[in-house]
């Protein structure tokens, strides 16, 4: 039997590759295309030289090896951290009662106000009298002076308690005579008069104030100031509030010895 050859198959030339060609058979064989790219200088452009910082972007960071884990600060907060001082506990549970208390305080005041209407007492004259006027020496006053003082109670929900009143007697912002009235109530809506009697005796007056009051009474026309202090407690049920009053009467009276109240203006505030 006669074997019949296998056709020649066809190969295809031998190429020579730059980039598999091994690191021993380059320097013992070189390529024919060797002179060709030797004799090209590369370009700026085509040249991909990796730095040592560059990453490939088609890497990503996984986020569960630094997505659960908080930043350094935090870190140093939650290190740091440490429970409360019972201590300070207590103190902002004081200051929110007292805040509380401070508050229920204000709305009980506010509804206090609105619906008892709390109004200033009225303090007047209606009548006084000059009796005396005279002067032992330039500088040495002497005088008897009559004053109807009137109280009124003006609220309708509630009673006054007069416990301290003070009045005094001036002639050009110069004291020359005072006097003090007990203790006395008001209940509401109620009205009282208290006769006082001023008498100077000896009181210096400097000399020009002096002579001013001469004149005065030389022209029948003698002006004299009431100054009252009052402490007064009001009272609701069973709450008092004290406070103090002030007030003030301007009076223009004829001449002694029957001097009579010819004009007033009485102003009373807190």
């Amino acid at each position: 039997m006669q074997l019949n050859p296998l056709p020649p198959q066809h190969q295809p030339p031998e190429s020579p590759s730059i980039y598999f060609t091994p690191l021993h058979s380059r320097a013992a064989t070189p390529s024919p295309l060797a002179h060709i790219f030797t004799s090209i200088k590369p370009s700026r452009r085509t040249m991909m030289t990796p730095t040592p910082t560059q990453t490939p972007t088609n890497v990503q960071t996984p986020e569960f090896l630094y997505g659960n884990f908080p930043r350094t600060s935090d870190r140093l907060l939650l290190r740091n951290h440490r429970r409360t001082d019972p201590l300070i506990w207590c103190c902002a549970i004081i200051c929110l009662m007292f805040s509380i208390l401070v508050i229920l305080f204000g709305i009980t005041t506010l509804i206090i106000f609105l619906v008892v209407k709390p109004r200033t007492p009225v303090f007047d004259t209606n009548h006084a009298s000059l009796n005396v006027i005279y002067f032992d020496s330039p500088g040495n006053f002497n005088g008897d002076f009559t004053f109807i003082a009137n109280f009124s109670n003006p609220n309708k929900k509630l009673s006054l308690k007069f416990e301290y009143a003070l009045l005094e007697l001036f002639f050009a912002n110069n004291l020359i005579a005072n006097q003090t009235i007990r203790p006395f109530s008001q209940r509401e809506k109620e009205t009282g008069a208290v006769k006082i009697r001023f008498i100077s005796s000896l009181v210096y007056l400097p000399l020009n104030h002096a002579m001013e009051l001469q004149r005065q009474v030389l022209s029948n026309k003698v002006m004299y100031s009431v100054k009252g202090t009052f402490k007064v407690r009001a009272s609701f049920g069973l709450i008092h509030y004290p406070y103090t009053l002030h007030s003030r009467c301007d009076l223009q009276m004829s001449s002694p010895p029957s001097g009579f109240l010819m004009a007033r203006r009485c102003i009373t505030k807190r």
